[in-house]
Protein backbone atom coordinates (compact mmCIF):
# COMPACT_ATOMS: atom_id res chain seq x y z
CA UNK A 1 0.00 0.00 0.00
CA UNK A 2 2.72 2.56 0.72
CA UNK A 3 4.19 2.00 -2.22
CA UNK A 4 1.40 2.18 -3.72
CA UNK A 5 0.64 5.59 -2.15
CA UNK A 6 4.27 6.86 -2.58
CA UNK A 7 4.33 6.42 -6.51
CA UNK A 8 0.61 8.05 -7.01
CA UNK A 9 1.89 11.25 -4.69
CA UNK A 10 5.27 11.32 -7.16
CA UNK A 11 2.96 12.35 -10.21
CA UNK A 12 3.24 15.26 -11.72
CA UNK A 13 2.22 17.02 -14.76
CA UNK A 14 2.34 20.27 -16.82
CA UNK A 15 0.81 23.51 -14.78
CA UNK A 16 -1.90 23.02 -18.25
CA UNK A 17 -3.44 19.98 -17.18
CA UNK A 18 -6.34 22.01 -14.40
CA UNK A 19 -6.30 24.85 -17.21
CA UNK A 20 -7.85 22.38 -19.70
CA UNK A 21 -9.57 20.33 -17.22
CA UNK A 22 -11.54 23.65 -15.43
CA UNK A 23 -13.41 26.57 -17.04
CA UNK A 24 -13.02 29.97 -16.41
CA UNK A 25 -16.07 30.54 -15.11
CA UNK A 26 -16.88 32.18 -11.16
CA UNK A 27 -18.33 29.44 -8.92
CA UNK A 28 -18.89 32.49 -6.85
CA UNK A 29 -21.46 31.35 -4.07
CA UNK A 30 -20.47 28.17 -4.21
CA UNK A 31 -22.48 25.74 -3.05
CA UNK A 32 -25.66 27.97 -2.14
CA UNK A 33 -27.91 24.38 -2.66
CA UNK A 34 -27.24 20.87 -1.71
CA UNK A 35 -24.47 18.86 -3.24
CA UNK A 36 -25.50 15.40 -4.81
CA UNK A 37 -22.73 12.23 -4.35
CA UNK A 38 -23.64 10.20 -7.01
CA UNK A 39 -22.39 6.79 -6.55
CA UNK A 40 -22.45 4.60 -9.20
CA UNK A 41 -22.52 1.11 -7.62
CA UNK A 42 -25.15 -0.19 -4.80
CA UNK A 43 -25.29 0.82 -1.30
CA UNK A 44 -23.08 -1.20 0.84
CA UNK A 45 -20.44 -1.30 -1.78
CA UNK A 46 -17.14 -0.44 -1.23
CA UNK A 47 -17.16 3.11 -2.72
CA UNK A 48 -20.42 3.78 -1.50
CA UNK A 49 -19.04 3.26 1.78
CA UNK A 50 -16.20 5.63 1.22
CA UNK A 51 -18.48 8.18 0.15
CA UNK A 52 -20.74 8.23 3.29
CA UNK A 53 -17.41 8.17 5.52
CA UNK A 54 -16.41 11.36 4.01
CA UNK A 55 -19.53 13.34 3.18
CA UNK A 56 -21.00 14.13 6.85
CA UNK A 57 -17.58 15.78 7.47
CA UNK A 58 -17.69 17.83 4.27
CA UNK A 59 -20.97 19.09 5.03
CA UNK A 60 -20.53 20.41 7.98
CA UNK A 61 -17.82 22.45 6.64
CA UNK A 62 -19.12 23.65 3.42
CA UNK A 63 -22.40 24.46 5.10
CA UNK A 64 -25.03 22.56 2.83
CA UNK A 65 -26.16 18.72 3.04
CA UNK A 66 -24.49 16.27 0.77
CA UNK A 67 -26.86 13.57 -0.12
CA UNK A 68 -25.70 10.32 -1.42
CA UNK A 69 -27.62 8.83 -4.60
CA UNK A 70 -26.49 5.25 -5.93
CA UNK A 71 -27.26 4.74 -9.55
CA UNK A 72 -25.71 1.47 -10.37
CA UNK A 73 -25.29 0.23 -14.06
CA UNK A 74 -22.98 -0.71 -16.72
CA UNK A 75 -19.54 -0.76 -14.31
CA UNK A 76 -20.50 2.44 -13.32
CA UNK A 77 -20.47 4.09 -16.78
CA UNK A 78 -24.52 5.84 -16.30
CA UNK A 79 -23.54 7.82 -13.51
CA UNK A 80 -20.21 8.39 -14.97
CA UNK A 81 -22.17 10.10 -18.57
CA UNK A 82 -24.70 11.65 -16.19
CA UNK A 83 -21.88 13.39 -14.97
CA UNK A 84 -20.11 14.02 -18.09
CA UNK A 85 -23.06 15.28 -19.84
CA UNK A 86 -24.80 17.39 -16.89
CA UNK A 87 -24.56 20.76 -15.26
CA UNK A 88 -20.81 21.66 -15.04
CA UNK A 89 -21.38 22.91 -11.45
CA UNK A 90 -19.90 21.14 -9.07
CA UNK A 91 -23.37 19.76 -7.69
CA UNK A 92 -23.64 16.58 -8.81
CA UNK A 93 -20.21 15.15 -8.09
CA UNK A 94 -18.96 11.25 -9.17
CA UNK A 95 -17.48 9.24 -6.48
CA UNK A 96 -16.11 6.10 -8.59
CA UNK A 97 -14.00 4.16 -7.83
CA UNK A 98 -10.70 2.55 -10.29
CA UNK A 99 -12.75 0.85 -12.42
CA UNK A 100 -13.54 4.00 -14.05
CA UNK A 101 -10.26 3.51 -15.58
CA UNK A 102 -11.48 0.12 -17.27
CA UNK A 103 -14.82 1.25 -18.78
CA UNK A 104 -13.34 2.89 -21.99
CA UNK A 105 -11.17 -0.22 -23.23
CA UNK A 106 -14.47 -2.48 -22.29
CA UNK A 107 -17.18 -0.87 -23.48
CA UNK A 108 -17.55 0.19 -27.23
CA UNK A 109 -19.95 3.42 -26.96
CA UNK A 110 -20.10 4.97 -23.42
CA UNK A 111 -21.29 8.25 -24.55
CA UNK A 112 -18.41 9.96 -23.11
CA UNK A 113 -14.51 10.42 -23.00
CA UNK A 114 -13.17 9.55 -19.63
CA UNK A 115 -9.80 11.76 -20.29
CA UNK A 116 -11.58 14.58 -21.54
CA UNK A 117 -14.96 15.01 -20.31
CA UNK A 118 -14.51 14.38 -16.90
CA UNK A 119 -12.04 15.59 -14.79
CA UNK A 120 -10.41 14.37 -10.80
CA UNK A 121 -11.05 16.33 -7.92
CA UNK A 122 -8.87 14.42 -5.11
CA UNK A 123 -9.16 10.21 -4.56
CA UNK A 124 -10.21 9.74 -1.39
CA UNK A 125 -9.24 6.23 -0.04
CA UNK A 126 -6.92 3.35 -1.25
CA UNK A 127 -7.94 0.13 -0.14
CA UNK A 128 -7.45 -3.56 -0.57
CA UNK A 129 -9.44 -6.01 -2.37
CA UNK A 130 -9.94 -9.06 -0.61
CA UNK A 131 -10.00 -12.24 -2.59
CA UNK A 132 -12.37 -14.23 -0.37
CA UNK A 133 -14.23 -17.60 -1.24
CA UNK A 134 -16.98 -19.62 0.81
CA UNK A 135 -15.49 -21.67 4.00
CA UNK A 136 -16.73 -24.72 3.04
CA UNK A 137 -14.71 -24.84 -0.47
CA UNK A 138 -12.29 -25.65 2.15
CA UNK A 139 -9.66 -23.95 0.41
CA UNK A 140 -6.81 -22.34 2.97
CA UNK A 141 -4.89 -20.42 0.23
CA UNK A 142 -4.50 -18.98 -3.36
CA UNK A 143 -2.18 -22.13 -3.78
CA UNK A 144 -5.56 -24.33 -3.21
CA UNK A 145 -7.81 -22.12 -5.38
CA UNK A 146 -5.26 -21.95 -8.20
CA UNK A 147 -5.07 -25.88 -7.88
CA UNK A 148 -8.80 -26.24 -8.05
CA UNK A 149 -8.82 -23.85 -11.15
CA UNK A 150 -6.01 -25.64 -13.12
CA UNK A 151 -8.04 -29.29 -12.37
CA UNK A 152 -11.04 -27.68 -14.11
CA UNK A 153 -9.96 -25.25 -16.51
CA UNK A 154 -13.10 -22.85 -16.87
CA UNK A 155 -15.27 -24.97 -14.80
CA UNK A 156 -14.92 -22.74 -11.62
CA UNK A 157 -16.79 -18.71 -11.34
CA UNK A 158 -15.82 -15.85 -9.59
CA UNK A 159 -18.45 -12.91 -8.93
CA UNK A 160 -17.53 -9.32 -9.44
CA UNK A 161 -19.40 -5.97 -8.89
CA UNK A 162 -19.98 -5.73 -12.55
CA UNK A 163 -18.41 -5.94 -15.23
CA UNK A 164 -15.88 -2.66 -16.18
CA UNK A 165 -15.77 -2.65 -11.98
CA UNK A 166 -12.78 -2.79 -10.58
CA UNK A 167 -13.47 -5.93 -8.75
CA UNK A 168 -14.18 -7.04 -12.43
CA UNK A 169 -10.64 -5.19 -13.63
CA UNK A 170 -8.38 -6.89 -9.94
CA UNK A 171 -9.65 -10.57 -10.93
CA UNK A 172 -8.75 -10.40 -14.36
CA UNK A 173 -5.41 -9.27 -13.39
CA UNK A 174 -5.41 -11.75 -11.07
CA UNK A 175 -6.57 -14.57 -13.21
CA UNK A 176 -4.21 -14.01 -16.27
CA UNK A 177 -1.13 -13.71 -14.02
CA UNK A 178 -2.17 -17.20 -12.22
CA UNK A 179 -2.75 -19.05 -15.20
CA UNK A 180 -6.28 -19.90 -14.74
CA UNK A 181 -9.20 -19.91 -16.96
CA UNK A 182 -12.90 -18.87 -14.72
CA UNK A 183 -16.32 -17.66 -15.74
CA UNK A 184 -17.42 -14.05 -14.79
CA UNK A 185 -20.01 -13.31 -13.14
CA UNK A 186 -21.24 -9.73 -12.95
CA UNK A 187 -23.69 -8.39 -10.23
CA UNK A 188 -25.04 -5.10 -9.90
CA UNK A 189 -22.91 -4.22 -6.59
CA UNK A 190 -21.03 -6.11 -4.07
CA UNK A 191 -23.22 -6.67 -1.58
CA UNK A 192 -24.75 -9.29 -4.20
CA UNK A 193 -21.81 -10.64 -4.94
CA UNK A 194 -20.85 -11.28 -1.46
CA UNK A 195 -24.23 -12.79 -0.74
CA UNK A 196 -23.89 -15.66 -3.85
CA UNK A 197 -20.55 -16.32 -2.46
CA UNK A 198 -21.54 -16.71 0.74
CA UNK A 199 -24.63 -18.86 -0.31
CA UNK A 200 -22.20 -21.11 -2.82
CA UNK A 201 -23.31 -19.98 -6.39
CA UNK A 202 -19.81 -18.36 -7.00
CA UNK A 203 -16.52 -19.88 -6.37
CA UNK A 204 -14.36 -16.72 -5.19
CA UNK A 205 -14.45 -13.04 -5.54
CA UNK A 206 -11.81 -9.62 -4.90
CA UNK A 207 -13.98 -7.75 -2.10
CA UNK A 208 -13.39 -4.42 -1.18
CA UNK A 209 -12.02 -4.97 2.14
CA UNK A 210 -14.32 -1.84 3.34
CA UNK A 211 -17.42 -4.06 2.36
CA UNK A 212 -16.11 -7.89 3.15
CA UNK A 213 -13.94 -7.22 6.42
CA UNK A 214 -17.19 -7.38 8.73
CA UNK A 215 -17.73 -10.72 6.82
CA UNK A 216 -14.63 -12.39 7.44
CA UNK A 217 -14.15 -11.49 10.86
CA UNK A 218 -17.49 -13.40 11.39
CA UNK A 219 -16.77 -16.45 9.66
CA UNK A 220 -18.85 -16.32 7.00
CA UNK A 221 -16.09 -15.41 4.24
CA UNK A 222 -12.72 -17.51 3.94
CA UNK A 223 -9.82 -14.34 3.08
CA UNK A 224 -7.11 -16.10 1.58
CA UNK A 225 -5.16 -12.84 0.29
CA UNK A 226 -5.29 -9.59 0.01
CA UNK A 227 -4.60 -7.34 -4.00
CA UNK A 228 -2.33 -4.73 -2.81
CA UNK A 229 1.35 -4.66 -2.60
CA UNK A 230 1.46 -4.81 1.06
CA UNK A 231 -0.73 -6.49 3.82
CA UNK A 232 -3.53 -4.21 5.04
CA UNK A 233 -3.34 -3.66 8.95
CA UNK A 234 -7.01 -4.67 9.14
CA UNK A 235 -5.99 -8.57 8.87
CA UNK A 236 -1.94 -8.62 9.29
CA UNK A 237 -2.47 -12.55 9.24
CA UNK A 238 -3.30 -12.46 5.60
CA UNK A 239 -1.17 -12.30 3.33
CA UNK A 240 -1.11 -10.36 0.05
CA UNK A 241 -1.73 -12.50 -3.73
CA UNK A 242 2.37 -11.88 -4.38
CA UNK A 243 3.26 -13.54 -1.39
CA UNK A 244 0.80 -16.16 -1.92
CA UNK A 245 2.80 -17.12 -5.08
CA UNK A 246 0.64 -15.02 -8.06
CA UNK A 247 3.67 -12.37 -9.52
CA UNK A 248 2.44 -9.38 -10.63
CA UNK A 249 -0.95 -9.81 -9.42
CA UNK A 250 -1.11 -7.04 -7.12
CA UNK A 251 -4.29 -4.01 -7.19
CA UNK A 252 -4.80 -0.99 -4.99
CA UNK A 253 -8.84 -0.10 -5.24
CA UNK A 254 -9.31 3.81 -4.93
CA UNK A 255 -11.98 5.95 -4.64
CA UNK A 256 -12.05 9.11 -5.73
CA UNK A 257 -13.97 12.53 -6.53
CA UNK A 258 -15.01 13.38 -10.09
CA UNK A 259 -16.48 15.97 -12.10
CA UNK A 260 -17.51 17.37 -15.21
CA UNK A 261 -14.87 18.73 -17.14
CA UNK A 262 -15.60 22.28 -17.65
CA UNK A 263 -16.69 22.69 -14.06
CA UNK A 264 -15.69 26.29 -12.74
CA UNK A 265 -11.83 26.50 -11.47
CA UNK A 266 -13.00 28.10 -8.03
CA UNK A 267 -15.52 25.08 -7.43
CA UNK A 268 -12.75 22.44 -8.38
CA UNK A 269 -10.86 24.14 -5.64
CA UNK A 270 -12.95 24.40 -3.31
CA UNK A 271 -13.81 20.47 -3.64
CA UNK A 272 -10.33 19.90 -3.22
CA UNK A 273 -9.78 22.03 -0.52
CA UNK A 274 -12.76 20.35 1.60
CA UNK A 275 -11.79 16.96 0.52
CA UNK A 276 -8.57 17.34 2.05
CA UNK A 277 -9.32 19.22 5.07
CA UNK A 278 -12.04 16.22 6.21
CA UNK A 279 -9.38 13.62 4.90
CA UNK A 280 -7.51 15.31 7.90
CA UNK A 281 -9.81 15.11 10.32
CA UNK A 282 -9.53 12.43 12.90
CA UNK A 283 -13.50 11.62 12.66
CA UNK A 284 -12.93 10.55 9.05
CA UNK A 285 -9.60 9.13 10.16
CA UNK A 286 -11.24 6.78 12.14
CA UNK A 287 -13.81 5.56 9.55
CA UNK A 288 -11.50 5.06 7.14
CA UNK A 289 -9.49 2.60 9.37
CA UNK A 290 -12.42 0.79 10.57
CA UNK A 291 -13.10 0.06 6.57
CA UNK A 292 -9.52 -1.05 6.40
CA UNK A 293 -8.90 2.34 4.24
CA UNK A 294 -6.18 4.88 3.73
CA UNK A 295 -7.23 8.54 2.92
CA UNK A 296 -5.79 9.18 -0.05
CA UNK A 297 -4.93 12.89 -1.07
CA UNK A 298 -3.76 14.22 -3.81
CA UNK A 299 -3.58 17.67 -5.95
CA UNK A 300 -6.01 17.75 -8.91
CA UNK A 301 -2.84 17.75 -11.59
CA UNK A 302 -1.21 14.93 -9.91
CA UNK A 303 -4.76 12.86 -9.36
CA UNK A 304 -5.92 13.56 -13.58
CA UNK A 305 -2.03 12.56 -14.59
CA UNK A 306 -3.11 8.99 -12.13
CA UNK A 307 -6.21 8.49 -13.83
CA UNK A 308 -4.37 8.89 -17.14
CA UNK A 309 -1.91 5.94 -15.94
CA UNK A 310 -4.58 3.91 -14.54
CA UNK A 311 -6.56 4.09 -18.15
CA UNK A 312 -3.52 2.68 -20.04
CA UNK A 313 -2.98 -0.05 -17.53
CA UNK A 314 -6.60 -0.68 -17.28
CA UNK A 315 -6.12 -1.12 -21.17
CA UNK A 316 -3.43 -3.42 -21.34
CA UNK A 317 -5.09 -5.93 -18.83
CA UNK A 318 -8.53 -5.03 -21.12
CA UNK A 319 -6.70 -6.66 -24.07
CA UNK A 320 -4.46 -9.59 -22.58
CA UNK A 321 -8.09 -10.71 -20.95
CA UNK A 322 -9.70 -10.09 -24.57
CA UNK A 323 -13.23 -7.85 -22.49
CA UNK A 324 -13.04 -5.35 -25.27
CA UNK A 325 -16.66 -4.93 -26.49
CA UNK A 326 -18.92 -5.53 -23.84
Amino acid sequence: MKRFLLFAAGLLVAGSALAQATSTGSGQGYPSKPIKFLVPFTAGSGTDLIARSIADTMSKSMGQPIVIENKPGAGGTIAAGQVAKGEADGYTVLVHSSGHALNPAIYSTIGYDTLKDLTGITPLAALPNVLVVNPARGWKSVADLVAAAKAKPGQLNYASAGVGSATHLNAEKFRLQAGIEALHVPYKGTPEAMTNVIGGSNDWFFAPLASALPLVKDGKLQALAVSTPSRSPALPQVPTTVEAGVAGSDYTFWVGMIVASNTPATVVKRLHEEALKAMASPEVKERMNKLGAEPFPLSVEAFNAFIKTEVDAAARIAKAAGLKGQ
